[in-house]
């Protein structure tokens, strides 16, 4: 059978011929940060919550969409999740600038890693 979108684990079929996706341990175990981010203007709104486990933020994130208004969704609001290193139930304001150090951290060492302009 193939499927018509990519996996992140294995798949395999139970007894009653339902299509099941495996997480790994680390998806279980990992934590995520939810984010509010506007698509339109690229305006973060920050860290909406930190939870453990990819499926609990798959639930945290469908849970804000659906409370989220229409006029917010037209507006171009849209949550998302990443793995990050923050604590599970983080206040959230905490979160973000937590975040925030992680981003800058990582663009430095981005930075730091690429080889200087050569001009000739």
């Amino acid at each position: 059978m193939k499927l018509a979108y990519p996996v992140a684990g294995p798949v395999s079929r139970s007894a009653d011929t339902h299509w099941t996706l495996s997480l790994t341990s680390d998806d279980n175990n990992a934590t995520y940060a939810i984010i509010l981010h506007n698509v339109r203007t690229y305006r973060s709104a920050g860290v909406i919550a930190v939870v453990r486990g990819k499926r609990k933020a798959e639930i945290t994130v469908k849970e804000f969409q659906d409370a989220q208004s229409s006029s917010d969704h037209h507006e171009g609001w849209r949550y998302f999740f990443e793995k990050t290193s923050i604590a599970p139930g983080t206040d959230p304001s905490e979160a973000t600038q937590l975040r925030q150090a992680e981003l800058e951290m990582r663009e430095s060492k981005d930075t730091d890693s690429e080889p200087p302009n050569s001009q000739t």
